[in-house]
């Protein structure tokens, strides 16, 4: 008999089976049936009326989709006013919306570089920063994490263009990146530096500005950020923002943007209202990040181990992979939605559950969630 041409996949199954490494998908209905410390709806807002008001106004005034590519008839005002309150809210010269935080990543660092450059990347950095640097064709230099000398041995003695990229807030652990040494060191060389500040906006910096404005970069010659739409925000998309030359630079050239589809209506309004709700409410981003630093000091007193949070992600660490996939299902059972994040997903091979700070959970919200996961901890669970 003919041999399958994926019978291969076979193995690999099995393989990810014997390592507790197998991902599936969960479909969650409408109405919330958990606690949620999974999403990074870290404001709140993905269900805020002002904020889907705003979403079902764009659809019906501007239809379902966007109709095709940016440059083609994707483009609407709606694009342009969300552009410009971006720029303007996280103190950019210019913004360009694209239709996910990865398509983003992929455009700055594709467009940025080329054969010839060099990037400097964290070792902490997403896995849409680490395609980018894959797919830019530069040499790329990955450095320890949030290491600024390692960062300036990486540049020392390179002649061209050069690109320093790290996530301001790393998705795993929730640390912050150390920005301000960063660009001390790559304004030694000569290098931009490119940030992904996807867990930073609106968590951040005053009224949730971001990380770089929180550092006093934004809007620098030499620094451009990512980010992403549908963390505190609520929405979907995502954008890059600079001076107003490199956006000029990614239209032309950054094929994620003039390739793909544009940002559906409904999701730019919806970031669009997100955004005026959190300048009418500043006071947001300092609630998500004092509930992350509740959630840490609670878990930590109970012997548990985690990351002190810099933003909103609190890590606590698992023994292993299954025995943090039975932990993330004890929660499930117990009314509870967290993050449990494996190998790959983890760059140094350390299981963690992830929980993701909101702003409008409440105290008594935050004291179970902490019962739960303290109560179910591998080695406590009855």
């Amino acid at each position: 008999m003919p041999v399958s041409p994926f019978d291969w996949i076979d193995d690999e199954a099995r393989r990810r089976a014997g390592a507790g490494l197998v991902r599936s998908l969960r479909p969650r209905t409408a109405t919330p049936e958990l606690l949620d410390l999974a999403s990074n709806d870290y404001l709140g807002l993905s269900r805020h009326a002002q904020v889907t008001g705003a979403a079902a106004e764009a659809a019906r005034h501007w239809g379902a989709g966007s109709t095709g590519s940016r440059l083609v008839t994707g483009s609407t005002t709606l694009h342009a006013d969300l552009e410009d309150a971006l720029a303007r809210f996280c103190g950019f010269e210019a913004a360009l919306v694209f239709s996910s935080g990865y398509a983003a990543n992929l455009a700055a660092l594709t467009a940025l570089t080329g054969a010839g450059s060099l990037i400097v990347s964290d070792a902490g950095n997403h896995a849409s920063v680490v395609d980018g640097c894959r797919l830019s064709r530069a040499v790329t230099a990955v450095v320890p994490h949030a290491d600024p000398d390692a960062v300036r041995k990486a540049l020392d003695g390179h002649r061209g263009r050069a690109v320093v990229v790290t996530d301001s807030v790393f998705s795993v652990d929730g640390d912050a990146a150390p920005l301000t040494a960063l660009a001390g060191a790559c304004r030694e060389s000569g290098a931009a530096l490119l940030v992904d500040d996807a867990h930073g906006l609106g968590v951040l910096g005053e009224g949730g500005r971001g990380a770089l404005a929180a550092a006093g970069l934004a809007g620098a010659d030499d620094v451009v950020a990512t980010l992403t739409l549908s963390k505190s925000l609520g929405s979907q998309g995502g954008a890059v923002l600079g001076p107003a030359r490199v956006i000029d630079h990614l239209v032309n050239t950054a094929r994620t943007f003039i390739f793909d589809t544009g940002l559906a209506p409904a999701a730019a309004g919806a970031a669009l209202g997100a955004l005026r709700l959190l300048r009418d409410e500043p006071e947001r981003a300092g609630r998500a990040r004092k509930v992350a630093s509740e959630l840490y000091e609670r878990l930590t007193r109970a012997g548990l181990t985690a990351v002190r949070p810099d933003a909103a992600v609190v890590s606590v660490r698992a023994p292993s992979a299954p025995e943090a996939v039975r932990w993330a299902a004890d929660c499930r059972a117990a009314g509870l939605a967290v993050g449990c994040f494996r190998p790959p997903s983890v760059p140094d091979g350390i299981s963690r559950l992830r929980l993701t700070a909101r702003a409008d959970l409440t105290e008594r919200q935050v004291a179970a969630a902490v019962a739960t996961v303290v109560d179910t901890a591998p080695g406590r669970a009855a």
